[in-house]
């Protein structure tokens, strides 16, 4: 069979992110036009982008793993004990990382765990991934992701903690109506949104397929 890209998803993920930024410059330009767009309105474009935007990293990521376990099984085969073949189809592929479930990983430290479990822990990926430079822009990713998906107080409590990088003690004290109200002002989806992509690049660029 054709041996998978990463350089593909990774293209495909920038083009996506850049559509999701191209609704929300739709929506609020009706604002902008003095349109009939409310502040709520506004808000839950902006929720619907974060997860959105989730979405498409966590697929994603899920594409380079099964390229890289297409191509190079040597490490997975480690992890599990279990020596499995090249050029298994992408369909095998993601069975092995996700099981009967879906793949899921808890925030930054959960995805760089998923990827060693299929790439070495100095491989390019674990690097890019890993890198200080994306700590905080991952941490609001899922964080402000889980808020706007769940709006519990566990997920708010998370998300102040990733937007302040720190724990909060009491959150009554923390201002935060919803994921979209803090992400819509300030540019700060798009300075997200411009990290994730960046990633992206660098990844396409190291990627030998």
């Amino acid at each position: 069979m054709r041996k998978k890209s990463i350089k593909k998803p990774a293209r495909k993920f920038r083009e996506d992110v850049d559509e999701i930024l191209e609704f929300i410059e739709r929506t609020t330009r009706k604002t902008k036009a003095g349109g009939h767009l409310s502040d709520t309105d506004e808000s839950w474009c902006h929720d619907l982008a974060i997860v959105r935007v989730y979405l498409e990293f966590e697929k994603f990521m899920l594409n380079c793993l099964v390229a890289r376990i297409n191509i190079d099984p040597t490490t997975f085969s480690e992890r599990k004990n279990c020596k499995f073949p090249k050029d298994m189809s992408a369909e095998v592929c993601e069975y092995l990382i996700c099981g009967d479930g879906y793949f899921n990983f808890k925030g930054r430290d959960g995805l760089i765990k998923k990827i060693r479990e299929v790439v070495p822990a100095d491989h390019w990926l674990t690097e890019i991934v890993g890198d200080k430079d994306y700590t905080a822009t991952l941490d609001k990713l899922s964080a402000l992701r889980n808020f706007a998906a769940h709006e519990s107080a566990v997920s708010k409590k998370k998300a102040l903690a990733a937007i302040h990088r720190k724990q909060i003690k009491h959150i009554d004290k923390e201002r935060i109506l919803s994921s979209g109200a803090w992400l819509k002002k300030q540019d700060r989806l798009d300075t997200i949104c411009a990290d994730l992509k960046t990633m992206a690049q660098k990844i396409e660029d190291q990627a030998p397929y």
